[in-house]
């Protein structure tokens, strides 16, 4: 009896925690990781979140398709949500599973081993929209078990006029907090030292659930009911950082359940205009006292930032607007996105596109510009001390220890070699030309 499977993640954090959950899942009933070519069962997990998503969705089922024709593929996630018929049509795909029954995928593995592939697709589908109640995944673990992600909250409610997720996702609904709990103790149990809470609008955490429940009290109880080491948040909304989880950051900085230095921030635009035609609850002025606030609180958090190019009417004085925004805060990289119009959403019928070519030329610029905010933040480092967490006694390209700090910079350590899995403090001692963050052991 064969029973590999694979896993081909395509898009966000989300995702990716949600297919090493569903492997792990198979692995306790006693499936078997291999590579996509020769596994009796290849699970892909789509996006939607842009056409080029959903294209190289497309392209990784034909691909796998062709490479392994006995296999049985079966596709889910946000592309299977969105337009599961394109997906059935492929040639080769056994089962489309849409996201409203992602958490049951492999249990439908498992049942349906002894099944040839199927013709037409099976097609295994819920109604998204009106999913209410948080559909449970168990906590992944990443590479040498050292760091861990565990969603705790799905969907979203904002709507934004470019956005897809909410149609893919549903609406939010949150992990009960005792869930949470038991997941992060099980998972300091097994050795874990960091875990990344992920949600596809994690600052809407709890708002679903009954009780004064919220991200900071999760937090709170995480610090003194679970005995993680550090805790990492994901990509969270400007609006939803207030000053109560701002102070908590910055008085966990030590201690077990600390929170590290690190925000990811949506900005999108730094143009009003664009922001309220965006739906988006901020202005720029708002952004920008945010982050400053960030910096004077805690001088050498990493501050990312995603930004959306090119949405319908961002002429040059819009798209100038987000660059000298940008250009004068202290951020310290960026992840820039050219805007993909998505059928289903308000902006697919907006008139005034921008031209592509023009698209392209401005991601380029704030690209440029990124290079140089993570240059000169890995530069602020020089002299400082870190707490890195040990990942790898020997890094396969350089052969050196590495590791990720608190702040989200992965530092190599030419002089030492620390066990893996480890908490150590680290002194950044010199930047390489190919930013390369180099450190001492103290």
């Amino acid at each position: 009896m064969n029973r590999s499977y694979s896993v081909i993640t395509l898009g966000c954090k989300v995702n990716q925690c949600e297919s090493a959950a569903i492997g792990r899942l198979l692995e306790e009933w006693g499936w078997e990781r291999t590579d996509p070519e020769k596994a009796a069962v290849c699970i892909i997990n789509t996006c939607a979140v842009t056409m080029k998503a959903a294209m190289q969705s497309r392209q990784a089922a034909r691909r796998i398709a062709r490479a392994n024709p006995k296999a049985r593929i079966i596709v889910t996630g946000c592309y299977a949500q969105i337009d599961p018929a394109e997906l059935a049509s492929i040639d080769g795909i056994s089962m489309v599973a849409d996201n409203s029954c992602k958490h049951l995928l492999a249990s439908l593995v498992a049942a349906e081993e002894n099944h040839l592939p199927a013709k037409p697709a099976k097609m295994v589908r819920g109604d998204i929209s009106k999913c209410r109640k948080f559909q449970y995944l168990p906590a992944s673990v990443k590479g040498t078990r050292t760091r861990a992600f565990l969603k705790i909250q799905d969907g979203c409610d904002s709507f934004c006029t470019y956005c897809i997720v909410p149609y893919a996702r549903g609406p939010s609904r949150s992990m009960p907090p005792d869930k949470v709990i038991q997941n992060l103790s099980s998972l300091a149990r097994e050795g874990v030292k960091e875990v990344v809470l992920t949600g596809v609008h994690l600052g809407q955490y709890g708002q679903d659930l009954s009780g004064a429940i919220d991200l900071v009290s999760i937090l709170d109880r995480a610090r003194t009911k679970a005995a993680i080491e550090r805790i990492r948040l994901s990509s969270i909304e400007p609006a939803e950082i207030g000053e109560t989880l701002l102070e908590r950051i910055v008085n966990r900085q030590t201690g077990r359940g600390r929170i590290c230095d690190h925000l990811h921030i949506p900005l999108q635009s730094g143009d009003d205009k664009i922001l309220k035609r965006m739906h988006r609850p901020y202005d720029r002025n708002l952004f920008s006292q945010l982050v400053k606030t960030i910096r004077h609180l805690l001088p050498n958090a990493a501050i990312g930032v995603d930004v959306l190019v090119g949405f319908p009417g961002e002429d040059e004085s819009a798209f100038n607007n987000t660059l000298e925004l940008l250009e004068n805060l202290p951020v310290s990289y960026l992840h820039v996105f050219p805007f993909s119009p998505r059928p289903g959403t308000p902006a697919w019928y907006f008139k005034d596109k921008v031209d592509p070519k023009v698209i392209k030329q401005r991601c380029l610029q704030l690209r440029r510009l990124s290079e140089i905010k993570r240059r000169n933040f890995y530069s602020s480092l020089i002299g400082e001390k870190l707490e890195v967490l040990i990942e790898t006694t020997c890094d396969k390209n350089s052969g050196f220890a590495r590791g990720l700090s608190s702040n989200y910079v992965q530092v190599f350590l030419v002089d030492s070699r620390p066990a893996a899995n480890t908490l150590v403090s680290v002194e950044i001692t010199s930047l390489n030309d190919d930013l390369t963050v180099i450190g001492k052991l103290v």
